[in-house]
């Protein structure tokens, strides 16, 4: 898998997925990531009841510490989450990841095109590599944690929803695409010299 810096010849912009400007899809791709994080929360209540997360009876300053873990585990997380994206740039070639935040998205990109392959790599990654590690988290850690650690877990596979719809998304498409990930939009280009 490696990265191409320049749109080669014969190749023409067929898809832009921009979750910015796209008010419709926006709505979607959110409503998907709030119906997974129900999906996930619900079945989870029954086997560690979400009470747990509010429970005092070791004193109010443990409830707080459970409590700030919590803020500041979703806050570590959308950073790290980002960060696997940029890695899994780095793996493919891409000299130069650009990170930000829009207001509304966290984000990394880059102006280099990748393959279909590759890029299912880079939208894939952080739901991997997060999701194995919170998994081995919340089977690790005490009850009374366990839904610290399990909404970030929820965060991590539902905030990755429009991840997720473009990986399906491209699935469709044929296997010579470039995609071009600018961090807030993707533009697929297909090679229109083949028939």
């Amino acid at each position: 898998m490696h990265v191409q810096t320049a749109l080669p010849d014969g190749y023409r912009e067929t898809l832009k997925i921009d979750l910015q400007t796209d008010k419709r899809l926006a709505l979607l791709v959110n409503g998907a990531a709030l119906l997974i994080g129900i999906a996930m929360a619900v079945p989870a209540h029954f086997y560690i009841p979400i009470t747990a997360l509010f429970d005092c009876s070791e004193g109010f300053l443990p409830y707080l510490l459970r409590f700030l873990c919590l803020v500041a585990g979703l806050l570590l997380y959308i950073v790290l989450h980002e960060l696997v994206h940029g890695i899994a740039m780095k793996l493919c070639g891409t000299r130069k990841v650009n990170y930000g935040f829009t207001g509304l998205y966290a984000f990394a990109g880059s102006s280099d095109y990748y393959g279909k392959a590759a890029y299912r790599l880079i939208a894939l990654a952080p739901i991997v590599v997060w999701g194995v590690v919170l998994g081995v988290a919340c089977a690790l850690v005490p009850p009374v944690w366990f839904w610290v650690v399990y909404w970030i877990q929820i965060t991590n596979i539902s905030g990755a929803a429009g991840d997720l719809y473009v990986t399906i998304r491209l699935a469709r498409l044929p296997g010579d695409i470039l995609v071009q990930d600018s961090g807030v939009s993707m533009t697929v280009y297909t090679n229109s010299t083949e028939s």
